[in-house]
């Protein structure tokens, strides 16, 4: 039998049981760690990590000291073993953790066992593709409902999810073959926003990204806007010191709220703006 879905069911899609479902960290440690060795125990981290057999302990490729191969690449002491450290993790470690985990997994093709009463495992034909998919659809899963909301990107990154902007942050660009490549640039901007613990620069720039699409359809835009509407798009960015500075800017506002507002405004435009002017073009294909 293939895998099941992972929906929500009635309460949750009608937003009947938001309040019951969010996690705190301790518990989504817990869910964490069962997960966690459920891939272990079905040999998709042999791979990487290696196993212990009856016949002798078998390397991966991260060699005999994984706990120091990890410091290398996360340059954090103290996380592995992940089933005796992950009761002391931070969020920080935990999701450090589970984006290197992301990294080093692979659904293994073959199994096969030996020994007595057939109990040592074996596996083999790892397919690395398959198992991120798989890691990644379950552990976001579990991230949705922690905190305000995460999910992991399709290469592995934990991204935060503003609630009641899914639609939009999901939304897919109409395909680009121009100089600028417009989807790719609105791509960088939502992951530079949405990285977890993303800074004020990173915000700041995401929406600098989006504000530079606009400027580059501006030409465009002219023939769709009026001039009041459109010298008003780019002077919520040049007065914010988004992209132009000078000593007429505005500074000292509060610039949590101000990024964002002006990331879901300057979003919503530039979605807007390229189906505007996707209108009535002939598709790619035809």
């Amino acid at each position: 039998m293939g895998r099941m879905p992972n929906r929500a069911y009635y309460s949750r899609r009608t937003g009947q049981n938001l309040d019951v479902v969010r996690l705190d960290l301790s518990r989504l440690k817990d869910l964490f760690l069962a997960t966690y060795r459920d891939f272990d125990d079905k040999g998709y981290f042999v791979e990487a990590f290696g196993q212990d057999c009856q016949d002798g302990c078998i390397q991966g490729y991260a060699g005999s000291d994984v706990e120091r191969f990890m410091f290398q690449r996360i340059r954090k002491k103290n996380l592995w073993p992940i089933s005796e450290k992950v009761g002391l993790y931070s969020e920080e470690d935990l999701f450090d953790v589970i984006e290197f985990l992301f990294d080093h997994i692979a659904a293994p093709q073959k199994t096969w066992s030996h020994g007595f009463d057939n109990a040592c495992a074996h596996y083999g034909d790892f397919d690395q593709a398959a198992g991120r998919s798989r890691f990644r659809e379950d552990v976001s899963v579990l991230l949705n409902d922690y905190a305000t909301g995460f999910e992991m990107s399709p290469v592995g990154e934990i991204l935060s999810r503003d609630r009641g902007y899914e639609t939009l942050l999901d939304a897919k660009m109409p395909p680009s073959t121009d100089a600028m490549n417009v989807a790719a640039r609105v791509e960088e901007a939502v992951r530079k926003f949405r990285r977890h613990h993303a800074s004020r620069t990173d915000k700041r720039e995401a929406v600098r990204l989006l504000a530079d699409v606009l400027e580059y359809r501006r030409p465009e835009l002219k023939q769709i806007l009026t001039s009041k509407d459109e010298a008003d798009l780019f002077n919520i960015a040049n007065n914010f010191g988004i992209r132009h500075h000078t000593s007429k800017q505005k500074t000292n506002y509060d610039h949590d709220v101000w990024l964002r507002w002006m990331f879901y405004f300057y979003l919503s435009t530039v979605h807007a703006a390229e189906r505007l002017l996707n209108k009535g073009k002939p598709a790619a294909n035809s």
